[in-house]
């Protein structure tokens, strides 16, 4: 395979986009924050052909993105966008924006630029749906968790599972409104909120 390849994404596609087909039944477009591999997109894409899918993502991304893209030759795929998480993200508007693992990666001021981006570009009504591990009133919700946080914090000390009840502060202070908290495969969460 000449494609990036990510076994989480096998592994979590179906559990996601049964999420999705709920809440993103009424949109046409999605922005994708962080596609990594391109896989989601190409799955989420397939399967919801009534809407155009996103993808964005760092520059080194874009290659692997575009090798999926190119191979799955979905119709409804756009052509995949250079973000910097701290700079203005490179579209004006969207009804729904996507994120998977992606906040855990960041540092906590990206998280806070991530929720002031989401403020600026999400349409009212809209939808944002992020998935990833998350902990509750400060605690671990596994083992596997508290294993995966330490991990993480080895490969960069700014990176973290993050507070659910602090990031939904964020998403409050972002206009946004609390709707479904999803229970996910390998401990993994599927947290959904509405811009009214």
């Amino acid at each position: 395979m000449d494609r990036p390849f990510s076994q989480a994404c096998e592994n979590n596609k179906a559990a996601i986009l049964a999420v999705l087909q709920q809440h993103l039944a009424a949109v046409d477009f999605v922005f994708e924050v962080g596609s990594g591999t391109g896989q989601h997109a190409v799955h989420f894409s397939q399967a919801l052909p009534h809407l155009q899918w996103q993808p964005a993502d760092q520059q080194e991304y874009i290659e692997g993105i575009n090798a999926w893209l190119e191979w799955a030759a979905v119709e409804n795929i756009l052509t995949p966008l250079t973000i910097d998480i701290e700079k203005p993200w490179p579209i004006a508007a969207t009804p729904a924006i996507f994120s998977a693992n992606t906040l855990h990666i960041m540092s906590w001021p990206e998280v806070e630029v991530f929720f002031s981006q989401v403020a600026r570009v999400l349409t009212s009504p809209g939808v944002l749906c992020i998935y990833g591990p998350f902990n509750y009133d400060g605690h671990y919700t596994s083992e596997s968790n508290a294993r995966f946080d330490q991990w993480l914090k080895q490969q960069h000390p700014l990176s973290a599972i993050r507070n659910f009840e602090a990031v939904h502060t964020l998403a409050m202070k972002a206009g946004l409104s609390f709707v479904e908290d999803y229970a996910m495969p390998a401990n993994n969460r599927c947290l959904i909120w509405n811009k009214d």
